[in-house]
């Protein structure tokens, strides 16, 4: 069955920076749109990032350019999220998901095909 299942969150200072990490099993990962998406308390989903199926197409909502960074790694199976000058309002969990058509920008749960289970990220001093 598929599965996408994050790791890496946690609680970091303002400033700090983690790598959030998905691995993906029971589809072709390689052949799929891949998608940071996320929740901060209190609020709706928000895109955050997206990667085509090469890695070589990426795009950020505008709060988190220069800072996060998205890329994977086909041979692995892994999406990641490298996460630096983290600032409170980056408090959220962080999903990854994929698509195998492009998504643009959507923070609709159902434009979404697969989903992970999701990976806290507390900024805090």
């Amino acid at each position: 069955q598929v599965q996408l299942v994050e790791s890496g969150g946690g609680l970091v200072q303002p400033g700090g920076s983690l790598r959030l990490s998905c691995v993906a099993s029971g589809f072709t990962f390689s052949n799929y749109w891949m998608y940071w998406v996320r929740r901060a308390p209190g609020k709706g989903l928000e895109w955050v990032s997206s990667i085509n199926t090469g890695g070589d197409d990426t795009s950020y909502v505008d709060s988190v350019k220069g800072r996060l960074t998205i890329s994977r790694d086909n041979a692995e199976n892994t999406l990641y999220l490298q996460m630096n000058s983290l600032q409170y309002e980056d408090t959220a969990v962080y999903y990854c998901a994929g698509t195998g058509r492009r998504v643009l920008a959507s923070s609709r749960v159902n434009d979404y095909e697969y989903w992970g289970q999701g990976t806290q990220v507390t900024v805090s001093s």
